[in-house]
């Protein structure tokens, strides 16, 4: 442990900047996407089963609602551009322009070199819950998701119906193609429901009870056309632990919305990222 220098207090009370303040960023027009979906009708809807999970499809302009139903569970979402899965949800990216955890009227952006709205959050249930005493708050963008490589480093454990493992055989599935090839396209997650943060003294991440109940929702607005995919976590609300058999678990409900042909007349799809990829050559 290094002794700390006689400034260390004037280093220390250094004032933080925001690496990047987002007053910049496009505004949705959560004004017009709620007048869409006023009267938008349910087009489809996918249970993923509890310690499994789902894929689903949802059209540019078109809406979809992630509900929990039966008991409290937290859901892990996988986001790809439905005809190109080199553009996906980029975790990292979206953590630094919006902040840890996701509410109303934030998005979820794209990875290089595509970097554009996949979606946008337009309602939340669990909007009242903020910060907690612990800095805790749900839907992160902090996590990863639960998988057997790190069960297996810290336990030497072979499980199965982990998140990472449950997107894996979902996409594979919905794919038709191989385990090995879908595994690569599954990424960081938006860890939805879930009750995280970073500990004051060791700077861990934690989890606690997540505060979502029967009926609670987080519902979305797609950006561009969209395959998702959404594992029910096998930690349930992850009061305790995760990738568990014992945990109380519960499937999660996907519904996708179509609005009326007119509802969103004058709104276009996000094109691109508009850097010009030269790269200073």
């Amino acid at each position: 442990m290094a002794l700390p220098p006689s400034d260390a207090d004037a280093r220390r009370a250094n004032a933080p900047v925001i690496c990047y303040p987002n007053e910049g960023l496009p505004k949705p027009d959560l004004d017009l996407y709620r007048r869409a979906r006023m009267n938008a009708q349910k087009t489809d809807e996918v249970l993923v089963p509890a310690r499994d999970a789902k894929c689903f499809e949802v059209t540019a302009g078109h809406f979809f609602r992630i509900t929990s139903v039966e008991g409290p569970q937290v859901g892990d979402l996988n986001l790809w551009n439905r005809e190109d899965l080199s553009e996906r949800f980029y975790s990292g990216k979206t953590r630094a322009l919006h902040g840890t955890h996701l509410t109303t009227g934030e998005r979820m952006w794209s990875s290089f070199p595509h970097m554009r709205p996949m979606a946008t959050i337009i309602d939340d249930t669990l909007g009242w819950y903020g910060i907690d005493e612990y800095g805790g708050s749900v839907h992160d963008v902090i996590g990863t998701r639960c998988d057997p490589y790190t069960g297996n480093l810290l336990s030497g454990s072979q499980y199965h119906h982990c998140c990472h493992s449950n997107l894996t055989r979902a996409l594979a599935d919905h794919m038709g193609i191989s385990l090995a090839e879908a595994e690569p396209a599954v990424h960081d997650v938006l860890n939805v429901f879930m009750c995280t943060g970073f500990t004051r003294d060791t700077g861990q991440y934690f989890m606690k009870a997540s505060p979502v109940r029967p009926g609670d929702y987080l519902e979305f607005f797609a950006e561009i056309d969209l395959l998702g995919n959404l594992s029910a976590c096998p930690g349930g609300d992850c009061s305790s632990e995760h990738s568990s058999d014992v945990a109380a678990c519960y499937p999660l409900l996907v519904e996708v919305f179509a609005p009326d042909e007119d509802a969103l007349a004058g709104w276009e799809s996000p094109a691109r990222n508009g850097y010009d990829r030269s790269h200073g050559r």
